[in-house]
């Protein structure tokens, strides 16, 4: 008699009896589930799996789609893989590194010792239908990780060597797809022929891999220029080059050999130039006859905005100015008159939230030299107070606007273009865990969030991963649309900082129930997060940008 588990399917809420060492395809079939697009992974007891996963023991099981960010992951992880073979068959001398997200797909860089031409990426594109066709299964084997390392070394992988070398791991795994071995930190699809819709084209000086667009999978993600965002990833890049650190392997050697402090300091030290420089800017601007009076910073959750804010001021102080802050919530209009979402709950992250027409009225006025009355909100009874809290601004006075909106060109559509000066912040995280996996910059704001959440406002790891899709949601409406707007972009991720942050977010972590949704997020970024050698943070100084996260700032919030 065969041996059997039982799995509770989440999706329709049923038993179901399978023989034991079933594959998640195999059980998939067996429930006859109607899915309006392919599905791609699935959650086992709340951990993200690959369909080939076999199960030999009872579990829980949800099947995940393109709708799921979880199931997206997987099908762009397997697309890369395919991208790198075919590189790989192409161009056998040549490397591509898969560096960041932009324009709605991902950079490429592709390594062949000359300038990549338009005909070098059509035959790429040429093989990876081709490897798509064959219909060719992902592989995954496990091993000891010196077969591992054996393995990468002999193909000139150094990349994956480093990595796995300073991982602390006995056991790692790999995986095959033909003759061609990869590493990759998740789940993969089963086989090549399950990828339906990709692109790859040239895009500057490298490639731009496009996928498919999670709201309607029958589409790709519409290309969307981002120009600054792309030079902001190369600057940092290209420092990073020169520190000889472009991946985690490379951080792990160099904090092992005892660089951890060396490290902090160049970072700290070149985000203080950077803001120093956009100080400068901005004196020059209205040195030149600019005449900028306001500064409006924008950047989504996480970013640190408010300790740029602090830095930013101390810089312009230094110039001769005075920076004032101006506080948008302090221009909330009275609750019964905010607008309604979707579900029918008071929008507060709409821009319409905001009394528009008062603020600009104050705005004119101050740069007419007027004085004006700025109100206080109280959030306790939902309207605004005046408190005599009057300004007037000199000639030397500059005013700092920092919010979600303010890259939006109708929060100030009464204020002239000269008079303004925008900034977009956002930690655009450049280090990569090797040459094929980078790290979402998702996923160190979210990290940073958990952080602060738990220190400072009394949530649970699990209580912010829950409100993380709500958040990234009212990010991709309010915030990144406008993002190329801004006159400057500026990184608020620092080289070392998964590192420190890895002492204060993994016991937060741990805490996640694994009889909830959100553990499958909990247990991904803890996986993701022991990639890093921890490094601790007595040496960061009070002023750093990481402060805001974990306290010990100079500054007060």
């Amino acid at each position: 008699m065969t041996e059997t588990v039982r799995i509770y399917c989440q999706n329709n809420n049923t038993y179901k009896d399978f023989p034991i060492g079933s594959s998640l395809m195999h059980i998939f079939k067996g429930f006859n589930l109607d899915f309006p697009y392919p599905v791609l992974s699935a959650k086992v007891n709340n951990r993200a799996e690959g369909l080939n996963f076999r199960v030999y023991n009872n579990k829980d099981i949800e099947f995940l789609d393109f709708r799921d960010l979880s199931g997206m992951r997987t099908y762009v992880r397997s697309l890369c893989f395919v991208l790198c073979k075919a590189v790989a068959d192409v161009f056998p001398n040549g490397k591509i590194l898969l560096e960041h997200p932009v324009s709605k797909g991902y950079f490429c860089n592709l390594l062949l010792g000359r300038s990549v031409t338009s005909e070098d990426v059509e035959r790429i594109k040429t093989r990876m239908q081709e490897i798509i066709d064959e219909n060719l299964s992902f592989r995954r084997t496990e091993c000891h990780i010196t077969e591992a390392v054996k393995l990468f070394t002999e193909r000139n992988m150094m990349d994956k060597v480093k990595l796995l070398e300073t991982s602390g791991s006995i056991y790692t795994y790999y995986y095959t797809l033909g003759d061609y071995i990869d590493y990759y930190y998740g789940s993969l699809l089963s086989r090549t022929g399950d990828i339906k819709l990709f692109d790859v084209v040239k895009y500057y000086d490298g490639l731009l891999l496009r996928i498919p667009s999670r709201e309607n999978p029958n589409v790709l993600e519409e290309v969307v220029k981002q120009e600054k965002m792309l030079d902001v990833f190369k600057e940092y890049l290209k420092w990073s080059d020169i520190m000889d650190m472009n991946n985690v392997g490379d951080f792990n050697v160099a904090c092992n050999e005892g660089h951890a402090t060396d490290i902090i300091n160049v970072a700290e030290a070149l985000q203080e130039k950077k803001i120093a420089q956009i100080a400068d800017t901005i004196y020059q601007r209205r040195e030149n006859g600019g005449k900028v009076r306001l500064v409006l910073i924008s950047g989504p959750s996480s970013s640190g905005k408010t300790t740029f804010c602090k830095r930013l001021s101390v810089q312009l102080m230094t110039n001769g100015l005075r920076p004032y802050s101006i506080s948008l919530d302090d221009y909330f209009v009275n609750r019964e008159e905010t607008p309604l979402d979707e579900k029918g709950n008071y929008d507060y992250e709409s821009l319409y939230a905001l009394d528009l027409k008062l603020f600009n009225a104050h705005l004119e006025a101050l740069l007419r030299g007027e004085e004006v009355e700025i109100p206080t909100f109280n959030f306790a009874l939902g309207r605004k107070e005046y408190k005599g809290n009057k300004l007037r601004i000199e000639s030397n006075t500059i005013l700092i606007l920092e919010g979600i909106h303010a890259l939006n060109p109708e929060l100030t559509p009464l204020i002239p273009a000269k008079n303004k000066f925008k900034i977009y912040v956002s930690a655009l995280t450049t280090i990569s865990l090797d040459d094929h996996n980078w790290i979402p910059t998702t996923d160190n704001r979210l990290i940073r969030r958990i952080i602060r959440d738990s220190n400072y406002r009394g949530y649970s790891a699990r209580e912010t991963i829950s409100r993380w899709p709500s958040v990234r949601a009212g990010e991709d409406k309010w915030i990144f649309p406008y993002q190329e707007n801004a006159d400057v972009m500026f990184n608020s991720a620092l080289l070392f900082e998964i590192a420190v942050l890895r002492r204060f977010v993994e016991p937060v972590l741990t805490g996640v129930p694994r009889n909830c949704p959100e553990y499958a997020e909990a247990y991904r970024l803890l996986k993701f997060i022991k990639y890093f050698v921890p490094i601790q943070e007595k040496e960061i100084p009070p002023t750093s940008l990481l402060r805001e996260f974990l306290g010990g700032s100079s500054f007060k919030y």
